[in-house]
């Protein structure tokens, strides 16, 4: 006769592992259930994108199923593996090229970090700067765009449009020299 199996919502961590192990999908649902906000609030604040993080979460969540064996409870808690291994997933998502070209491609307003950036170093002289950065040469306003409003070194921004650091520097220069007659040019209209 078999032993009766305790409801998904009862089993303890120990039991959950097992279950896994044993390739039950039922316990990976469970997974899902109980802790699946939890590790998605983690991922977002890594990614800082809602949509993005759901998909790292569930490919997480392949990742916990694929390498459970992998676990050593010795070495801590289940939870905190799952955390590991979605964060590790994340981190490497957003290494990845394809994740900074398409994140390059994004309008800069609809990227959350430069939102979130811009609200914490909220400065009233950038007040207008934004609309004098529109009547640069494209490829400065790139560069203006990746050092001052995104955030990025010379270095990443020289990465991101695959040019050198040098010319990253001589197109910020030139458009910084731009942005000042620009500005003179628009405190005189007023």
């Amino acid at each position: 006769m078999a032993t009766p199996v305790a409801p998904l919502a009862l089993l303890n961590e120990t039991e959950l592992v097992r279950r896994l192990q044993a390739r039950d999908e039922q316990a990976l649902a469970c997974v899902q259930r109980a802790y699946g906000k939890q590790l998605l609030t983690v991922v977002v604040r890594l990614v800082r994108d809602e949509a993005l993080a759901q998909d790292i979460l569930q490919e997480g969540m392949l990742k916990i199923w694929q390498g459970i064996a992998s676990y050593q409870p010795e070495r801590g808690r289940f939870f905190t593996w799952m955390v590991r291994v979605c964060c590790n997933h994340a981190i490497d998502s957003l290494r990845n090229p394809r994740h900074r070209f398409n994140n390059r491609n994004r309008p800069l307003e609809a990227s959350a970090v430069c939102q979130v950036e811009a609200t914490a170093t909220f400065n009233p002289e950038h007040i207008g700067l934004r609309e004098l950065t529109l009547e640069l040469k494209p490829r400065q306003r790139e560069v203006i765009d990746l050092l001052y409003f995104g955030g990025c070194t010379q270095a990443e921004a020289a990465q991101q449009l695959g040019i050198p650091v040098a010319t990253v520097k001589t197109r910020a220069r030139a458009a910084l020299v731009a942005l000042t007659v620009l500005a003179r040019s628009a405190h005189y209209r007023r």
